[in-house]
């Protein structure tokens, strides 16, 4: 594949979607760079099509002149797979805008590639998107899918996989595949829209989906926890699970992080039903290095929905330090000190993310040790760490001190490994992972996945920077 790309072929692409959405110079920056900074790149053009047809017009233009084209969405994602690396042409599709009355019925909405998670949840009074995450008002649906995003609901309702029920797609050549029934058993072949999803796209570029809804949560309360330690988080999350039935939410996060937002971002520290021993307090300084103690104070974030949540939460949290909120803005101003934890690393510097996951009786073992492992290979790190933990995931946040050569990454992903987890929970592969792929899958499966992608995409046009081919 190439990076030329002539004059007569921008004009032909603009003929497709019209002038004023082929984007070049420096009207192209804020495609070309992802939401860390970390990862930037370069275009020669970004092109914003309406609509299926058009996108199919333009991915046959580019294969024909041999062009290497990278899907974007919002921008939202976090291991480099939706950046022009290499000068690649960016296919936005943000303008595929289209949503459906939601269906009360099935349950059911069809959404274009560029509707955004927030615009889904808020299309129907008593449905909602089972997907919450928190840059839902900037990403978009198409991303989510091709990423098979996660986020703060996941063990409720799975990850975006978990909502499919069709999907609209266009191969490289320009061929439209759809399969938009939305039916819920439809044994009829292969499954291409559950393959797509986490696909990043590499297969095909989405251009709309069919999403089961679920019925919107009612009661909600919010309770922030601080039951001690890590083991403690974690013992607590696993007793939700089985005495909370309402529970949408299990997260945590640990004195680290918490300490920078409210050094740097203004939060105010939590207050709680009983004292904290070492709480912090407003306006204290953080180092320029957030701790890389292994065992941080850390702090459960529960959530929970129905008449009887706050009871069940009340019995399960006894006599701990707790904050409690049932109001919006009280169960919002909770919510913030985790929320915004994928902040908080970048008011040290420019940070590597990694989401990893593990079994259930691995998670304590990886969450405390893993700030130790990176210091091993860089002992002026900040490590920062927060996520799901009822689901065996943590977000690792690294701001190197050493050169962000890769050896950050090794020591994570490879105690991950040893621990029997994977690599990448809910973030993708993208430019990030590649290289530690083998760790996670077999020869045989990386074989297997090139296969499918040559299947899908024989001339190699679709984000060919990333993942096996």
């Amino acid at each position: 594949m190439t990076t030329d790309l002539s004059p007569v072929t921008l004009g032909s692409l603009a003929d497709v979607v019209g002038q004023q959405h082929v984007l070049t110079g420096e009207a192209t920056a804020g495609f070309a760079v992802d939401w860390t900074g970390r990862f930037q790149g370069h275009t020669p053009a970004v092109i914003r099509p309406r609509d299926t047809e058009q996108v199919a017009a333009v991915l046959t233009l580019c294969t024909e002149a041999g062009l290497a084209v990278v899907p974007q969405g919002g921008n939202t994602g976090l291991v480099g797979g939706g950046v022009p690396l290499h000068g690649e042409v960016v296919l936005s599709l943000t303008r595929l805008a289209d949503l459906s009355e939601p269906d009360p019925d099935t349950r059911q909405v069809t959404a274009g590639a560029g509707v955004t998670l927030a615009r889904v949840s808020d299309a129907h009074p008593d449905l909602d998107l089972g997907v919450l995450i928190a840059s839902r008002d900037s990403a978009t649906v198409g991303g989510a899918v091709a990423t098979n995003a996660g986020g703060l609901r996941v063990l409720r309702y799975g990850p975006m996989r978990s909502q499919l029920r069709g999907v609209e797609a266009v191969l490289s050549d320009g061929t439209v595949v759809s399969h938009l029934s939305g039916l819920v058993k439809d044994n009829t072949g292969y499954d291409y829209p559950s393959l797509l999803a986490g696909s990043e796209g590499t297969l095909a570029v989405i251009t709309r989906v069919r999403l089961q809804l679920v019925p919107r949560p009612r009661d909600l309360v919010t309770a922030l926890i601080a039951p001690g330690g890590l083991a403690e988080v974690h013992d607590l999350a696993r007793r939700a699970l089985t005495a909370v039935p309402g529970l949408l939410s299990a997260e945590f996060f640990t004195r680290a992080g918490l300490d920078i937002l409210v050094a740097r971002a203004g939060l105010r520290p939590p207050v709680f039903d009983q004292p904290v021993p070492d709480q912090p307090v407003p306006d204290q300084p953080v180092p320029d290095h957030a701790s890389s103690d292994p065992e941080p104070p850390a702090y459960l974030l529960l959530e929970a929905a129905g008449p009887g949540a706050l009871d069940d939460l009340g019995d399960l949290i006894g006599d701990l330090p707790a904050a409690v909120g049932q109001a919006p803005a009280d169960r919002a101003r909770l919510w913030a000190y985790r929320e915004r934890h994928p902040e908080a690393a970048g008011f040290l510097g420019v940070p590597i993310k990694l989401d990893v996951s593990v079994p259930a009786d691995q998670w304590v073992r990886l969450a405390s040790t893993v700030a130790a492992a990176t210091a091993a290979a860089d002992p002026a790190a900040s490590v920062i760490t927060y996520g799901h933990v009822a689901d065996g995931n943590v977000h690792v946040n690294i701001v190197p001190a050493a050169p962000a050569d890769g050896r950050h990454e090794d020591a994570v992903l490879r105690l991950v490994t040893s621990l029997g987890g994977s690599i990448s929970a809910e973030h993708g592969i993208g430019v990030l992972k590649g290289p530690w792929l083998e760790l996670a899958r077999s020869r045989a499966e990386r074989d297997l996945f090139a296969r499918i992608r040559s299947a899908f995409d024989p001339a190699g046009t679709l984000n060919p920077a990333i993942l096996p081919r």
